[in-house]
């Protein structure tokens, strides 16, 4: 998949702007503020309908301004063109148009340009919360998976639903004895799909991890375990198997459920172990070893993206050089250089001969205000 072009309304720090990348490799250089990071989330915005530094879509409008715009067109592999047309106003509902025809849900898109991200505040994957790793595990197989993100878009509808029955009945509100055996039944049979997808996805993601940590570490080992709220599942647990577990957990667990008016295990509870050297990577590694864990975590992603679908992803990576010596920097750009289109931002123009610079200052063509 590749940008042919964007334009930017409205946009950030943008009143407009046009970027057209190269075919491979693009670096987008300026000072810093100059609206660099700004394009890599209009494209981000493109593919999956959301920024990748923040959720609201208030956050990403020009100072003053009451709407944005976004339209960009990306060429597949075998040379089909889509156009998506992203328009956002305030107090109204983002619309999406991609081939001229308004798409809703959003869901619906995700997947249809498949990329990946890099940005320094992700580092939160590595030694963040949970809730960032599920992020990270839920983004990279929704956009290979469609089955996998209708479950996990039911299954927070279903989980939500739980969960105001169970403090109804800790409030001893009248409600039908069977309600919460049939909420059991549906959240049972969502939570073992994900789980048995996310525990699929780990094994095979896995393999291609550890091999491309390998071009940019020497002497390290590292691990990605998946921790399951219900104990050890192994990949050869069958989803059916998985089903009756989260049943037999959610009847064992009621009266504990109803008295915190929460469901206490399921996907919304797991966690992705990451390890160096068989130690858990958020006690023990340095920032250097954080920052090279996550650089290959999205790197990984692009092989993945690229053997599952057959369509190699775009790279959307916001100053991903920072902080690295000139011996990683260099493996980087070598790795890149087999990725397809890639879009890198950087304070510094920088980069091997085959790399396309490109200024912000020969982009601002509109000052901005």
């Amino acid at each position: 998949m590749r940008l042919r072009r964007i334009q930017c309304e409205n946009f950030r720090n943008h009143r407009l702007i046009s970027f057209e990348p190269g075919d491979g490799i693009t670096l987008i250089h300026g000072s810093n503020g100059s609206g660099k990071t700004s394009i890599l989330e209009g494209v981000h915005y493109c593919a999956l309908t959301r920024g990748f530094v923040s959720a609201n879509d208030s956050d990403y409008l020009r100072f003053s301004s009451d709407y944005f715009s976004l339209n960009g067109s990306f060429i597949s592999e075998n040379e089909s063109l889509t156009t998506v047309r992203i328009i956002y106003k305030k107090e109204r509902e983002k619309q999406l148009i991609v081939n001229n025809s308004e798409v809703k849900p959003f869901s619906r898109h995700i997947g249809l340009i498949p990329c990946i991200t890099f940005s320094p505040s992700e580092i939160v994957i590595v030694n963040g919360a949970p809730a960032e790793r599920r992020r990270f595990i839920d983004t990279a197989i929704s956009q290979t998976d469609r089955m996998y993100l209708d479950d996990l878009l039911a299954y927070r509808r279903v989980l939500h639903q739980r969960n105001a029955l169970l403090a109804q009945l800790y409030a001893k509100l009248p409600v039908h004895k069977d309600m919460l055996s049939l909420w059991n039944e549906n959240i049972s049979r969502l939570a073992a799909s994900i789980v048995h997808a996310r525990l699929q996805f780990i094994t095979a993601f896995s393999i291609q991890f550890r091999e491309l940590y390998g071009q940019l570490s020497v002497d390290e080992n590292p691990s990605i375990t998946y921790r399951c709220s219900l104990g050890h599942i192994s990949r050869d647990t069958p989803a059916e198997e998985i089903y009756r577990l989260f049943l037999a957990r959610y009847e064992e667990t009621e009266r504990q459920e109803i008295f915190r008016s929460q469901t206490m295990t399921g996907p919304h509870r797991d966690d992705l172990l990451f390890m160096l050297n068989g130690k858990e990577i958020k006690k023990y590694a340095s920032q250097g070893q954080l920052r090279t864990f996550l650089i290959s975590l999205k790197l990984a992603l692009q092989r993945f993206y690229s053997s599952t679908l057959g369509e190699k992803p775009l790279c959307l990576l916001d100053d991903i050089f920072s902080e690295l010596d000139v011996s990683r920097t260099t493996d980087i750009f070598s790795i890149l250089a087999t990725c397809g289109q890639t879009l890198i931002t950087s304070a510094e123009k920088k980069g091997p001969g085959y790399v396309t610079t490109i200024s912000m200052e020969s982009l601002n063509y509109i000052k901005q205000e």
